[in-house]
């Protein structure tokens, strides 16, 4: 299988795209470290595909650091982890800022920061993946310090590209549009809502968690060697129009 004998960490496993992810890498050999601060999904996935199990809340930062030296020197890195807050710019709450930009940029760039140190260690190599997010390319409604999170994540994943890229580790983010998580195919699930949006894509559909991981895992594997600091839109074309 193509990532047998390979480790990865995955942080927000538990649930939606991380899941997936998990799903997937695990499915193509690879052995899953995964980060989630809720047990009773990290034990159902446990029990799924046999991965290793971390319960860790990613907004406070020596816990995410304690949790990236329990899972060890990996070959691959997929920050997952994410949360947040709709509430207008007029709005926003400190508490808010808090939580999404702590879990989706400092969490995310702590976690890149520990990878990379023991990749450094372990001789180079190995590559990660950022999801961050077609909102941090156009401008939704109550996202703001989504959208913040998420176009601070490219930016610092293109620095990390370049300040990585000599020890051999490749950094690279995809760009989802809506995907039909659980939780998002019941949001969406109004035609009134999910119209005018599903007309902005070319492809007429949103994406599938699946999908999402699919793209992930090519970004991982030896079919990418020459990909590093791109961001690819997993998006039906919808920033093509």
């Amino acid at each position: 299988m193509q990532f047998s004998g390979k480790r990865v960490i995955v942080t927000g496993a538990g649930k939606g795209i991380g899941r997936a992810c998990a799903i997937v890498m695990a499915a193509r050999g690879a052995e899953v470290i995964a980060l989630s601060r809720t047990q009773s999904d990290l034990d159902s996935l446990e029990d799924q595909i046999g991965s290793r199990s971390i319960r860790v809340d990613m907004q406070d930062v020596a816990a995410t650091r304690a949790a990236m030296a329990e899972a060890g020197t990996a070959d691959f890195l997929i920050n997952s982890a994410g949360i947040n807050v709709l509430e207008h710019s007029l709005d926003m709450t400190e508490a808010g800022y808090e939580a999404v930009l702590g879990v989706n940029l400092r969490a995310a760039l702590i976690t890149c920061q520990e990878f990379g140190r023991m990749r450094v260690k372990a001789g180079g190599g190995g590559a990660i993946v950022n999801i961050t997010s077609i909102a941090g390319h156009r401008g939704f409604g109550e996202h703001l310090c989504y959208a913040a999170s998420k176009a601070g994540l490219e930016g610092a994943s293109r620095v990390l590209a370049k300040e990585f890229g000599a020890h051999g580790i490749r950094v690279n983010c995809v760009a989802p549009t809506i995907t039909l998580t659980e939780l998002a195919a019941e949001a969406w699930s109004d035609p009134v809502k999910s119209g005018p949006m599903m007309v902005r894509h070319p492809l007429n559909r949103f994406a599938e968690a699946e999908e999402v991981a699919a793209s992930i895992a090519m970004l991982l594997s030896d079919d990418a060697q020459m990909l590093t600091g791109a961001v690819l839109p997993i998006d039906g074309g919808f920033l093509a129009v």
